[in-house]
């Protein structure tokens, strides 16, 4: 499908699956080299990573990883509401561990930085960040980024683990807001 309609909004495919996976992949390779070894715990932040981390993780073949999940909301429609609530937290010790978090997309990066301070806050050794998709000229806050999957514009997207209110989420594209 090269357009879609959700709602009262039309998308255009964007991002296919395949480029999709390229990327996933090449991150894999950087993070196996990066992290062999090192016994690190993943933390996925759902709902829209989903997708990412699953297939993220298979292809990481890190023995010794672990994954939890951390659930977030700070979105209302297509645009982020600036509050963000915590409604399934972190349980893991992170004591003395490296600790990567998973991200389907980092704009405004206030959501990135309140989840980089939590993580420090629990004694990690060192803080990653991994996500899958990047908005350049969102960002509004300074935050490094580990890994990075693909850049992208400053427009409202869905598929691949992103939603537009609820819907779009199970698309394995990635489709763009029409204008």
């Amino acid at each position: 499908m090269r357009r879609i309609k959700l709602w009262d909004k039309e998308f255009e495919i964007s991002h296919p699956f395949e480029e999709i996976q390229a990327a996933i992949q090449k991150m894999a390779a950087q993070m196996k080299r990066d992290l062999e070894g090192k016994n690190a715990l993943f933390v996925c932040i759902l709902n829209g990573s989903f997708m990412f981390a699953a297939d993220l993780m298979k292809e990481l073949e890190l023995p010794d990883a672990e994954i939890s999940f951390l659930k977030l909301a700070s979105y209302s429609g297509t645009a982020s509401t600036g509050d963000i609530r915590e409604l399934i937290g972190l349980n893991e010790n992170m004591t003395g561990r490296t600790v990567v978090v998973l991200e389907d997309i980092v704009d405004s990066g206030h959501t990135i930085a309140d989840v980089i301070s939590q993580i420090n806050d629990r004694g990690a050794k060192e803080v990653k960040i991994a996500t899958l998709l990047f908005k350049p000229a969102a960002l509004k806050t300074k935050i490094h980024l580990d890994y990075v999957g693909i850049e992208i514009p400053n427009d409202f997207i869905v598929g691949y683990g992103l939603d537009f209110d609820r819907r779009g989420r199970n698309l394995k594209d990635i489709y763009t807001l029409v204008k």
